[in-house]
């Protein structure tokens, strides 16, 4: 039997493992659609999205539009029978929604109707979750909120990066496309309505968020903090007005009498900051202006000297 006519909405690299995982699949893709190349880097060179490098490389037409609804039309000069997305990053309009005969889906990386938004993952750790997973969901007008069709779930280790999580979840969404996808084309899934009771969203990590405010975070809030934002988008303290990003850690849940955030010296490989109900054990950092560093290279330059400083 063929297969439907295919056109691919997604951006970032998590997006190209859907991709990846279609063509290996031996889906019909006839067109993909991504964010616009942006300019990266301080000499601002061009750079193609992941899923237009993808895309390219396997002879797939790119649409590029920087609003999507103009483009409608020459989308749909493809004749999708399916639209497949995956965290393509604009709004799709009802004119694309409503054309393809067996609709269109999104694979969204987390349990819905729980993290709806464009930072799921990093979500899932901050809030210390145990579990999260992937989600095979009809695609409407309003961000997340239709049907889903399939979830696979999967563990979050006590303390596993966004990094790690991230490429868990990527395997999950291979076996989404491979198990889940021929069964909803064939009609054999049910979609089931998410309860909007239990919404909770997951907007984009801000730059604001990145900081880690050991005054204000217990040990646990503060280590699933640290360990959400790798190995994106990176998060960092602030000591006497320099910021130090924070590349690996541990937690140590003891009591002690210090002052939240103050450095402690370094011991077995870590710097160990003071934090509410225990201790914040890095062992990877970048100090502002230099170059990232382990904690043992740090404390035999001007790390030894901030014993006993404050994180804010």
């Amino acid at each position: 039997m063929t297969k439907p006519r295919i056109v691919f909405f997604g951006t970032p690299e998590f997006a190209c493992t859907v991709l990846q995982a279609l063509l290996d699949e031996g889906h019909q893709v006839v067109a993909a659609v991504s964010q616009p190349d942006k300019p990266v880097g301080r000499k601002h060179q061009i750079v193609s999205t992941p899923v237009h490098a993808l895309a390219e490389e396997n002879g797939i037409p790119v649409l590029q539009p920087e609003k999507l609804r103009a483009e409608a039309d020459t989308i749909l000069a493809y004749d999708p029978e399916l639209v497949v997305t995956c965290a393509y990053g604009q709004i799709v309009p009802e004119s694309i929604l409503k054309y393809p005969r067996l609709g269109c889906v999104n694979i969204h990386p987390s349990l819905l109707p729980k993290y709806r938004g464009g930072a799921p993952i990093h979500h899932a750790i901050l809030n210390g979750d145990d579990r999260t997973g992937v989600c095979l969901m009809e695609m409407v007008k309003k961000m997340d909120a239709g049907r889903v069709f399939a979830c696979h779930e999967v563990e979050i280790g006590e303390d596993m990066t966004g990094e790690e999580l991230d490429l868990k979840l990527k395997e999950e969404s291979i076996r989404i496309i491979r198990e889940e996808l021929p069964r909803y084309i064939a009609g054999e899934l049910e979609g089931i309505e998410q309860d909007e009771e239990k919404v909770v969203f997951a907007p984009n990590i801000s730059r604001e968020m990145e900081q880690v405010h050991f005054q204000d975070e217990d040990v646990n809030t503060a280590y699933n903090h640290i360990r959400a934002l790798i190995d994106w988008p990176i998060s960092y303290g602030v000591l006497e007005d320099r910021r130090f990003k924070f590349y690996k850690a541990r937690k140590e849940i003891r009591e002690h009498d210090h002052a939240p955030g103050t450095v402690l010296g370094f011991e077995n490989g870590a710097m160990n900051i003071a934090a509410k109900g225990g201790i914040i054990k890095i062992y990877e950092l970048q100090p502002e202006g230099k170059k990232r560093m382990s904690a043992d290279q740090f404390a035999n330059g001007a790390g030894r000297g901030l014993t006993g400083k404050v994180f804010e």
